[in-house]
């Protein structure tokens, strides 16, 4: 089955004007998509399509650059504006090989509905293929929609996208950090492990039968494993930061209550909750009103 192309369009509350400059301008343009780290234009003799090259770090060791032409710009009676693109990379680590698309501008009463659509071939062969269909073109999707919010947000409320991204990968990388770290101690020192440390620390805090005991832990682990899930699809993640800057200083007094000694320890109830205590307060600021991927349309 022939994969669709992906598609993303979004209503921007800012006149066309702005919306061509912020998309056209590679300055400009880099600066928001997450797609680019950074545009050039080549230089070119009127009538003939303007040729660019493009860069998109993705780690430190590795840059993929490529390079791309506008094919034409249309502007109708009525306002709307399109530019049709054509790209491609010739390094053979490049998930995309070659591709082309468009950018349509239709102005409204209030503002502007930006949209694109774009396709491409994929590197690797049938390797390539099914790398693209599962991971690859969901990826690029989602972050084409994402950028297109930043873009929105930076027109119509005036922040820069730099400081939406840091907010965004802020917010969602501490909800992974958080996930992770009580799925981890909900499952291995409590429902597998039924480490000594934790039984003496329940213990001295819940007077109960061994049995009853290893009931309470591994009840507790399971509550921990549920918080831990919960952080990867709950969307308002700012309720979860504000439960766990009221939960960890619980928590620590809780621990020193039930084992004084435990603050000699290394890596200890105090330093480790303080920790956690402070990143939740970094989550809890971060994580009001982030971009979204879901304000895009992604079908027609």
């Amino acid at each position: 089955m022939k994969k669709k192309p992906i598609y993303v369009e979004i209503e921007i509350d800012s006149n066309i004007d702005n919306v061509w400059n912020a998309s056209q301008d590679p300055d400009l343009h880099s600066q928001w998509d997450l797609r680019f780290s950074s545009i050039t234009y080549l230089p070119k003799k009127d009538g003939e399509p303007q040729k660019f090259t493009y860069k998109r770090s993705v780690t430190p060791l590795f840059t993929v650059a490529g390079w791309g032409k506008s094919i034409g710009t249309f502007n109708k009676g009525d306002g709307t504006r399109s530019s049709s693109l054509h790209f491609g990379t010739d390094q053979w680590l490049s998930p995309i090989k070659e591709g082309k698309g468009y950018w349509k501008y239709e102005p409204r009463q209030e503002g502007t509905t930006f949209l694109t659509q774009y396709d491409y071939d994929p590197n690797f062969g049938s390797f390539g293929k099914a790398f693209d269909a599962f991971i690859f073109h969901p990826i690029i999707g989602w972050g084409t929609a994402l950028s297109f919010d930043v873009l929105k947000r930076w027109l119509e409320k005036g922040e820069a996208p730099r400081s939406q991204y840091f907010r965004f990968f802020s917010t969602y990388g501490l909800a992974i950090l958080f996930s992770f770290i009580w799925i981890y101690h909900g499952i291995l020192p409590k429902i597998i492990g039924n480490h000594p440390e934790e039984r003496r620390m329940l213990a001295s805090a819940l007077p109960l039968e061994e049995s009853k005991l290893t009931a309470m832990m591994i009840g507790i682990g399971v509550a921990e494993v549920l918080l831990g899930i919960l952080w990867l699809i709950y969307q308002k993640r700012k309720h979860l930061f504000a439960l766990q800057l009221a939960v960890f200083p619980l928590l620590t007094v809780a621990a020193l209550i039930a084992a004084p000694d435990a603050a000699m320890h290394p890596f200890n109830p105090v330093t480790f909750n303080l920790s956690l205590f402070v990143l939740s307060l970094i989550g809890y600021c971060t994580s009001e009103d982030v971009p979204t991927a879901k304000s895009c349309k992604r079908k027609r």
